[in-house]
C-alpha cells in the first residue's frame, strides 16, 4: 500500500481502501459531522459508523456536506446486539440508511456473535441475523457484508452459507493480535479490519512503541497504523482533531524493518479492552 486509498480486494471483488477513518466514540451532531468532513477533506474514502455509537445523523451530514460523491466513499455500519434475527435486523439496516441518509452502504457488519454464556441457541440467532444480512447483500443495498468481534468458532457456521463473511473487524494492536482469528480470517479469504489500533489511545505512551516511533521521526499512532498494515489489515484510527486526523493518514513515507516489527510483534498484553466475544453479557 502507497497511498491512503489504495484498496484491498474483498471476496467478492469489491476494493476496500486500506485505512478507515473510525467514529467510535464521537459525539453526535457537529463533532461527528465536521470531524468526518475534515476526515474526507484531508483525502479519507473509508468511513466505520455503527448504530451503536447513536452518531450515524451526524456521519451521514459529514458524508453529506463533504463535497465528495457519494461513489467516492466506503461507507460501513453494523447491525447492534439487541436487533439480532431476520426480522430485527431487517429492520435495523433501513433504520441506519434512514439515519445515515444515504441508500446503500459499502459494508454492513454484525456488531458482535450470540454466544453460548447468553443463549443456548446462539448459533442459531447468528445464522438467523446473517440471512437478513444475505438478502440486503442480495438486493444491493449492502454491496459487502461481514462480522465484527467474530471468532473461528462463531464463524464456523456462517461459513457453510451460501454468501460467506467477506469482512471481520476485531480489536487489533500491538500487545493484542488476535492470531488465531487472523490465520483463520486470512485462510478463507475474509479481510480483517483492526478496531482500535491504538488501543483508544493507550498505545501512544507506550516506552518500546515511542522509542521504535522515534526511529523513524513518526508518532506512536502512525507506527501503530503503519504497523497493521504491514500485517495486511485495515486499521481504522479515530480522532475529532483535525491535526491528528490527517497525521494519521501520513504513513506511506516509511516501512517498519522487519527487526522492529518483530519487537511490536512480541510485545505482552498492555491496552487491549478485555471483552472477550465469549463472555460479554450486552
Amino acid at each position: 500500500m502507497y497511498k491512503l486509498n489504495d484498496a484491498y480486494i474483498m471476496s467478492n471483488g469489491t476494493a476496500v481502501p486500506c485505512i478507515g477513518f473510525g467514529t467510535w466514540q464521537t459525539p453526535e451532531g457537529q463533532t461527528a459531522e465536521e470531524s468526518v468532513k475534515t476526515a474526507i477533506k484531508y483525502g479519507y474514502r473509508h468511513i466505520d459508523s455503527a448504530a451503536l455509537y447513536e452518531n450515524e445523523a451526524g456521519v451521514g451530514k459529514g458524508i453529506a456536506g463533504s463535497g465528495i460523491s457519494r461513489k467516492e466513499l466506503f461507507v460501513t455500519s453494523k447491525v447492534w446486539n439487541t436487533e439480532r434475527g431476520y426480522k430485527k435486523t431487517m429492520a435495523a439496516f433501513q433504520r441506519t440508511l434512514d439515519n445515515l441518509g444515504l441508500d446503500y452502504l459499502d459494508l454492513y457488519l454484525i456488531h458482535w456473535p450470540a454466544n453460548k454464556k447468553q443463549f443456548a441457541d446462539w448459533e442459531e440467532i447468528n445464522l438467523g441475523t446473517w440471512r437478513a444480512m444475505t438478502e440486503i447483500y442480495k438486493s444491493g443495498r449492502a454491496k459487502a457484508i461481514g462480522v465484527s468481534n467474530f471468532m473461528p468458532h462463531h464463524l464456523e457456521a456462517l461459513m457453510q452459507t451460501e454468501i460467506k463473511p467477506m469482512v471481520n473487524q476485531i480489536e487489533f494492536h500491538p500487545g493484542f493480535m488476535q492470531q488465531e482469528t487472523v490465520n483463520y480470517c486470512k485462510k478463507n479469504i475474509i479481510l480483517v479490519e483492526a478496531y482500535s489500533p491504538l488501543g483508544t489511545g493507550r498505545m501512544l505512551n507506550n516506552k518500546t512503541l515511542k522509542e521504535i516511533a522515534a526511529k523513524y521521526d513518526k508518532s506512536v499512532a502512525q507506527l501503530c497504523i503503519k504497523w497493521c498494515l504491514q500485517h495486511d489489515i485495515i486499521p481504522l484510527p479515530k480522532s475529532v482533531t483535525a491535526s491528528r486526523i490527517e497525521e494519521n493518514s501520513k504513513v506511506f513515507d516509511f516501512e517498519i524493518t522487519d527487526g522492529d516489527m518483530e519487537i511490536i510483534n512480541s510485545m505482552e498484553d498492555f491496552g487491549s479492552s478485555g471483552k472477550n466475544p465469549d463472555e460479554v453479557d450486552f
